[in-house]
């Protein structure tokens, strides 16, 4: 099969940083499902893994977290899905991506792609919803507010009066979250973003507010007549902003952040206010194996019905075309700007 990798970790600028290369197609087992790659996206985590990681024993590293395409093979104690399933998943860091014409993938962390979107503009979603379902609603608690069909009896917000800020809210978590905010809760959004067309996409996203996170924070709440948030999502430059988070953040509030800041955050300045500091990272359910995986299954399900629904709409930014090492290349260098707006996406072999 075809796939891009790489051996060593190099800037994206040189020749061998991602090579086109063949490789046998993988035999499934267990709970997996043998993905036949029609779409794939492109995220930060992937440029993070290959300045880090390098390819083991000789063997080239596979990149790729984002996926939609179709089950040509099914392991024997699969139970959620069969063969000629249209699928969308994001993956687990500790085995070989979704930048190769087929990827096993255990079934607790896929999901029926919505019928309604094409794969480019499914492929721009899967890590980043899965991201931004896990901050609001497992790592901050609150409870979904979903349409009827999909409710579970006698739901109730437990958002109401919540006023959520989501820094860097134009990037490809940003976007989803921003949505999911503002449809599955009854919280004041406000997001942040620096330049015009950066912001115009927040709030055609349905951000109630937004601010720029190049000038005082607390000021602009103000402003727009507001004192203090309840919760806060910080995407990126976590460092750089904490100590203005901590000065927005109501008393008790919540902190959330997906982030690697450069600088260590000085936890004491929480203490004060008695604020809670949440880490999410997607990939843990599946590197653990924790006995509620299949959650990731469900939230994507969802996600898919939302679309369906036309309740969400997809964060597709750019398409860079077809799934080789060229295309990879100027899609790794766009991501390493930190200037992308929405996802870049790319399809088929």
């Amino acid at each position: 099969m075809k796939a891009i990798g790489y051996l060593q970790s190099l800037p994206i600028d040189q020749q061998d940083a991602l090579m086109d290369i063949e490789l046998p197609t993988p035999e499934v087992g267990g709970r997996d499902l043998l993905v036949k790659v029609q779409a794939i996206s492109v995220n930060p985590v992937d440029t993070k893994i290959r300045m880090r990681a390098a390819g083991e024993n000789g063997q080239h590293k596979i990149l790729g977290w984002d996926a939609v395409g179709e089950v040509v093979a099914v392991g024997d104690q699969t139970e959620l899905f069969k063969v000629g399933d249209q699928v969308w998943y994001a993956g687990d860091i500790t085995r070989s991506g979704s930048n190769a014409e087929y990827q096993l993938v255990d079934e607790r962390i896929v999901g029926m792609k919505p019928q309604s979107v094409s794969n480019v503009e499914a492929a721009a979603l899967p890590l980043t919803s899965i991201t931004a379902w896990e901050l609001l609603f497992d790592r901050l608690g609150f409870t979904p507010l979903l349409p009827a069909d999909l409710a579970p009896e006698g739901q109730t917000s437990n958002s109401d009066n919540a006023r959520i800020l989501i820094m860097g809210a134009a990037g490809g978590v940003g976007s989803i979250l921003t949505q999911l905010a503002k449809q599955l809760t009854n919280a004041t959004v406000i997001g942040t973003a620096s330049r015009p067309e950066s912001q115009a996409w927040v709030k055609e996203l349905g951000a109630d507010h937004v601010i720029n996170h190049h000038q005082p924070l607390l000021a602009q709440l103000n402003d727009l007549g507001i004192n203090d948030v309840t919760h806060v999502i910080s995407l990126t430059h976590t460092d750089q902003h904490y100590d203005q988070l901590v000065e927005a953040l109501a008393p008790q509030g919540k902190l959330a952040l997906i982030d690697d800041p450069a600088e260590p955050l000085d936890i004491m300045k929480l203490k004060v206010k008695s604020l809670s500091l949440h880490w999410e990272l997607m990939f843990t359910r599946s590197m653990f194996g924790t006995h509620d995986m299949q959650k990731q299954h469900d939230l994507l399900s969802n996600v898919s019905a939302l679309i369906d629904k036309g309740l969400l709409k997809t964060t597709l930014g750019e398409n860079y075309g077809t799934i080789n090492a060229e295309n990879l290349k100027k899609a790794h260098a766009h991501l390493e700007t930190n200037q992308a707006v929405g996802k870049v996406v790319l399809e088929g072999f």
